[in-house]
C-alpha cells in the first residue's frame, strides 16, 4: 500500500488555481466538486492535485493560510483539505477563522500527528475531519466523498419534515437552518448531526449510533459530543441550557422540537 510520503507516487502538474465552472456538490452531484488544498510541501500540494483530479475532481491549490484566503476571495470550492502544521497561520487557526467567518465548507485537516487527542482539537477548530499523515489517498478520496454527499442536499422525501426549534426552522431535505435574521451557517458535519436527529425527533440516539451515522466511529464518541456543543451554540438559546439537542444520561442524544 503506497501512502503519500512514499517516493514511489508520480509527481506531475503545477501548483496554482484550476479553472473551471463553479457547480459540483452545492447542485447536488459529488463528480466534478471543486477542492481546495492548502499545503506548505509543494511535493505534496502536486501529489493530491494530481491524484483528486484523476478522480473526477477540480483542484486549486494554496501553499498557506494567506493564499488560501486569497483564492477564497474570488471562488467558492466545495471542500478543503488543509495541512495543520504550516508557517504562519497554521491550519487549527485557519479553521476557527473561516468558522467565525460563516464559512460552511466541509474541511479535512492534514497532519502528522494523528493522536484521538489531537483529532478532537481539530473537531472543536471547527474541521470536519482529521486525516493523520502518512496516509492512504484512496482514504482521502473516501472520506472527502462522504464529507460532500453529506453536504449536498438530500434526495426529497415524505419522511422529511421542518423541525421548529424556537425561533428556528431546520428542513432536513435542504439542510437549511433558518430564523428571522435569515439563514443560520451550519458546517457539514453540523448539517449531518441535525438531520440525523431531526429525522427521528423525540428519539433518543446512542453516542455510537450517532457516530456511525456521521461515520466518526474511527475517532470515538467523544467527537460526537464535540458535534453536540458545537450545534448547541446554534441553535439553542442558552447553550448551557438545552432545551432542543437533550443529553439523556447513559442513553445519548435526543432532538426535542418546539417553539
Amino acid at each position: 500500500m503506497r501512502t503519500v510520503s512514499e517516493p514511489g507516487w508520480t509527481m506531475m502538474g503545477l501548483d496554482g488555481h484550476q479553472s473551471g465552472q463553479q457547480g459540483g456538490v452545492r447542485d447536488g452531484s459529488v463528480a466534478g466538486a471543486h477542492i481546495l488544498v492548502v499545503d506548505d510541501d509543494p511535493r505534496l500540494r502536486r501529489l493530491l492535485q494530481r491524484y483528486l483530479t484523476e478522480h473526477g475532481f477540480r483542484i486549486s491549490a494554496a501553499s498557506s493560510a494567506a493564499e488560501a484566503r486569497q483564492v477564497l476571495g474570488f471562488m467558492q470550492p466545495d471542500a478543503m483539505v488543509l495541512d495543520v502544521t504550516m508557517p504562519g497561520e497554521n491550519g487549527l487557526a485557519l479553521t476557527r477563522a473561516l468558522r467565525q467567518e460563516g464559512q460552511d465548507l466541509p474541511i479535512l485537516l492534514l497532519t502528522a500527528r494523528g493522536e484521538p487527542e489531537d483529532r478532537i482539537t481539530g473537531l472543536e477548530a471547527g474541521a470536519d475531519d482529521y486525516l493523520g499523515k502518512p496516509f492512504e489517498p484512496r482514504e482521502l478520496l473516501l472520506r472527502l466523498k462522504a464529507h460532500l454527499r453529506r453536504f449536498a442536499p438530500p434526495a426529497p422525501s415524505d419522511n422529511l419534515r421542518v423541525v421548529r426549534l424556537g425561533a428556528l426552522e431546520f428542513d432536513p431535505a435542504r439542510g437549511l437552518l433558518s430564523g428571522g435574521e435569515g439563514n443560520v451557517h451550519l458546517t457539514g458535519g453540523e448539517v449531518a448531526l441535525l438531520s440525523a436527529l431531526a429525522r427521528r425527533p423525540n428519539e433518543v440516539l446512542a453516542r455510537d449510533e450517532i457516530a456511525r451515522l456521521l461515520d466518526m466511529e474511527e475517532i470515538g464518541e467523544r467527537a460526537v459530543d464535540v458535534q453536540v456543543t458545537r450545534l448547541r451554540r446554534r441553535i439553542e438559546p442558552d447553550p448551557r441550557e438545552p432545551r432542543f439537542l437533550q443529553t439523556i444520561r447513559g442513553k445519548g442524544y435526543v432532538l426535542k422540537p418546539g417553539l
